[in-house]
């Protein structure tokens, strides 16, 4: 039976946030740092019962800690070590090492992205997890635990993270989606809309493909060589994450490219916009020049100008300049 769990001074000075241990029912019930201590040293495998222990604290898991509880692979130490926060999973040897991220994702874009990472191992009788920050899909799970729904093995639960995850992925592509709806929209209304969202956006997309897909190859050949103690149901279960994420991956990839095209469209309407301005322009600046010309001339302090004298010289001068201009309106304008 499990032991009462000890005082939360014992729980932080081993650095565990909160540790479950579930039943062979599937319902998990909070205990203690001393309390897995001793229900790891003990030796029965045939019970059905597993360890969720969860830290908050990557140096005290790189300290020591691991070794205290269980023999963990040196590959998970490594990972904790190099700090990636892309999303992978991984088989060595009889453990499963996985990267899931936490994004906190702006869909009106006021502010950038936040992302939380948590790092796994799991295997066939203890789930470790360390988290760099606050993660509202480990907050979630954990509530679920706590009201008591059962998950009836580790997998299960990595499972669950990473379905989370795949619900995070197609939330994005769906706000990114609706962005480039409004866009296209705008310029099928005939109006031009600016570029600055769209780069945003895909950058994000970019971002968060990096961050939150695992390789679906990588878990296919989970499924395919899976540990021998995994379950046909989780085996399934991660199956159907891996097609998950294969959907939102091409989803994305197709929201990617369709972004791509609109940015081209606009950058052309820019150029075609901008082409038109410095035509207008253009045609003033020839179509003013006979005037500017002969006032310029004829503005000019020195003796010997024609009709300086003359009672009608101005009137003249003015159906000069009106004459020209109306010929250099009409080339420009009959060329057009």
């Amino acid at each position: 039976m499990i032991t009462e769990p000890q005082s939360m001074s014992t729980t932080d000075h081993f650095g565990l946030d909160h540790g479950y241990v579930f039943a062979a029912s599937g319902v998990g019930h909070e205990i203690g740092a001393g309390t897995a201590l001793d229900w790891l040293k003990r030796a029965d495998t045939t019970s059905g019962e597993f360890l969720w222990l969860h830290f908050h604290d990557v140096p005290t898991v790189l300290e020591g800690w691991p070794e205290q509880l269980a023999e963990l692979s040196g590959e998970f130490g490594d990972t904790l070590r190099e700090g990636s926060r892309s999303t992978r999973i991984t088989h060595v040897h009889q453990d499963i090492i996985a990267v899931v991220n936490d994004v906190d994702y702006d869909f009106e874009r006021k502010k950038g992205l936040a992302v939380a990472t948590v790092w796994l191992s799991v295997g066939a009788r203890c789930l470790l997890s360390v988290r760099s920050g606050p993660l509202r899909s480990v907050s979630r799970l954990r509530q679920m635990v706590e009201a008591g729904e059962s998950f009836h093995s580790p997998m299960m639960i990595l499972t669950h993270l990473l379905r989370e995850q795949a619900d995070v992925l197609f939330g994005i592509v769906r706000s990114a989606a609706q962005t480039a709806n409004d866009v296209e929209e705008a310029l099928l209304a005939d109006r031009l809309p600016t570029r600055a969202g769209l780069g945003g956006v895909r950058r994000d997309l970019v971002r968060v493909r990096r961050l939150l897909a695992p390789e679906p190859a990588a878990l296919f050949r989970l499924v395919n060589r899976p540990p021998h103690w995994l379950r046909e149901d989780d085996t399934q279960s991660l199956r159907q994450c891996a097609e998950e994420f294969s959907l939102a991956l091409r989803d994305m990839a197709g929201l990617q490219e369709r972004i791509k095209l609109l940015e081209e469209e606009i950058a052309d309407k820019v150029a075609e916009h901008t082409n038109h301005s410095v035509l207008i322009l253009t045609a003033v600046t020839v179509i003013a020049l006979p005037i500017n010309l002969i006032s310029g001339l004829l503005g000019m302090n020195v003796g010997g100008l024609p009709m300086r004298y003359w009672a009608h010289g101005f009137w003249i001068v003015l159906l000069i300049s009106v004459c020209l201009t109306s010929l250099a309106a009409w080339f420009i304008f009959r060329r057009r």
